[in-house]
């Protein structure tokens, strides 16, 4: 599994969120959501940003580049 696929998952539960709950914020489908955590599918960066500013991380924390 990626970082960025672990850390999204790991990210979505900390922050009290559902699949659902992400993906309605993210103006995305669930299934989106969930290819995204199993590794199965990568984001663009617009979502990337999107994704990083919603559960409050740097980019670089969510693809793995540092562990703070």
């Amino acid at each position: 599994m990626s970082s960025f696929a672990s850390r999204l998952k790991e990210l979505r539960i900390e922050k009290g969120y559902t699949r659902q709950m992400l993906a309605d914020k993210l103006f995305v489908s669930v299934r989106l959501i969930s290819y995204w955590e199993n590794g199965m599918r990568e984001c663009d960066f617009e979502m990337l940003i999107k994704i990083a500013d919603l559960l409050d991380v740097s980019i670089d924390y969510l693809i793995g580049r540092v562990n703070f």
